[in-house]
């Protein structure tokens, strides 16, 4: 990989960057260096969305528009994109973007720090539903979870909503899509076509291959640089607990590991997909998972994480592994010396947060079993918010239903262990039997002692226990089209 500058395109014009530290965050170059202020800081996590900005790939023919959180983005990580921020909206004679103008004629800021952040996301949407191919209208609904990464203390949520449903009320302001990719090819030709970055500073290197074998030669040479797979881990390592990196090694320009492929009854989900794509890919196949992928996180999150990266990042309380466990997802791990391996997603993890990857190895594809015939699936999440947050209890049910019976069950659980683990007991507590309520109540007791979950912030142990256990039977009271009352579930054990 050759050494050179970031290169990235920012209102029609090519912004070059060199000396830029590995650590260093898009949201800081924004305000420290480029003067846009516009883009706030708020909570440095990625949860309140007022640093939010949106990136432009290429996506075939088109041009693909994601909203992200820039405190939590690395500045290297938007090697070869387009950016825009609030300060790229407002049209040469002053005259606002529609989704300026419609915050301001629906009152939908107050105090106005968040409003940048809104602003963004609803240009997002704008972009992608209004000012595209075949426009979409703008539904509440729609509307809800384009939004649901960006809180609001003043206005309440009303307004903004209406907002974001009027802007199609406006003339219409496209960007000039053709213009812009074709920009970035000449920026792509520009870096070298087929060649990765390494971005040298004196506080480090930044290393963003763009080949497989180059990622995979890179993982060998440098076992000690933190691997990137979208950051929205790492941008928390930097921003909450000061971590400085001398080497990081992002696997989100891999040109291999950014597909999405379908044979032999697997879909196969290479590790870079965004979090985004890949839960459309699963909802695709299982319509049940989209309502889930809403609430994993909020869609800037989404937009810029990776389904690799969730996975390898081992944290108990990482809501893609129980689903992908209960589906009887398997990995693929690779390296440039040991080859390729293949594993049961549950036995990855040995330890909290701790994997059987080599220091040479990297997770390079999730493969997914399409679904069989009778099978049922059902996903939980339990947490304090409902957007937007992170869970108490996970817990994802597939069963296969044959003549009233339980052919196959596979049972995921997120919170209940060091590790996102499959309920093997309750599993075998299912299968073979009829499925009906004293079934489910015999597997729920199962459930609850199968475990032995810690008490902390998000919820005491007792309690994760027993929301596990309520959930299973919910679930087979929902497949009766029976009502949940409260009553059936607290007389558990």
């Amino acid at each position: 990989m050759q050494t050179r500058a970031i290169r990235f395109i920012r209102g029609g014009e090519v912004v070059s960057l060199s000396d830029v530290p590995p650590s260093r965050t898009l949201l800081d170059w924004l305000r420290d260096e480029a003067g846009a202020t516009g883009t706030k800081e708020g909570c440095g996590e990625g949860d309140c969305g007022a640093c939010t900005v949106v990136l432009g790939e290429p996506d075939g023919e088109r041009l693909r528009f994601r909203t992200v959180n820039s405190c939590i983005r690395l500045l290297s990580s938007i090697d070869g994109c387009a950016l825009w921020t609030v300060e790229d909206l407002r049209a040469a004679d002053g005259t606002l973007h529609p989704a300026q103008q419609a915050l301001v004629d629906c009152h939908g800021s107050q105090c106005g720090f968040c409003t940048p952040g809104f602003v963004m996301s609803m240009f997002g949407l704008y972009q992608q539903r209004v000012a595209c191919a075949a426009p979409q209208p703008v539904t509440r609904e729609v509307a809800q979870e384009a939004l649901s990464g960006n809180l609001c203390r003043c206005t309440g949520y009303r307004p903004i909503l209406d907002a974001a449903q009027r802007m199609a009320d406006y003339p219409l302001r496209a960007v000039d899509e053709a213009a812009v990719l074709r920009q970035l090819h000449e920026l792509r030709e520009l870096n070298g076509a087929g060649q990765g970055l390494t971005a040298a500073s004196a506080a480090g290197t930044a290393l963003r291959p763009a080949t497989l074998a180059e990622l995979l030669a890179a993982r060998r040479e440098h076992p000690d640089a933190q691997v990137v797979a979208g950051a929205t881990d790492v941008g928390l390592w930097i921003t909450k607990l000061h971590q400085r990196y001398a080497k990081t090694l992002d696997v989100t320009g891999v040109t291999e590991l950014q597909r999405i492929d379908e044979a032999g009854g697997v879909l196969e989900i290479s590790a870079a997909v965004r979090l985004s794509d890949a839960f459309d890919a699963l909802a695709a196949q299982r319509p049940e998972i989209h309502a889930f992928a809403a609430r994993f996180a909020g869609l800037p999150v989404r937009e810029s994480g990776t389904l690799g990266g969730n996975i390898a990042n081992g944290s108990p309380i990482g809501d893609s592994m129980p689903l992908l466990i209960a589906l009887g997802a398997r990995i693929r791990l690779q390296s440039e010396v040991r080859g390729v391996r293949e594993m049961a997603l549950e036995d990855f993890y040995v330890g909290y947060r701790q994997t059987r990857l080599a220091p040479d190895e990297l997770l390079t594809h999730i493969l997914v079993p399409a679904p069989a015939p009778g099978e049922m699936l059902k996903v939980y999440k339990v947490s304090k918010r409902f957007d937007d947050d992170i869970s108490a209890v996970c817990l994802a049910l597939r069963l296969q239903l044959r003549d009233g019976r339980v052919h196959d069950a596979g049972i995921g659980a997120g919170g209940m262990a060091a590790t996102p683990k499959r309920a093997v007991q309750a599993e075998a507590a299912l299968v073979g039997r009829p499925w009906d309520e004293a079934t489910v109540r015999a597997a729920a007791d199962v459930l609850q002692r199968e475990f032995t979950p810690i008490s902390d912030m998000r919820a005491t142990a007792d309690y994760r226990r027993t929301v596990a256990a309520h959930l299973l039977l919910r679930a087979w009271m929902e497949s009766k089209g029976r009502t949940v009352r409260v009553e059936d579930l607290t007389c558990l054990g």
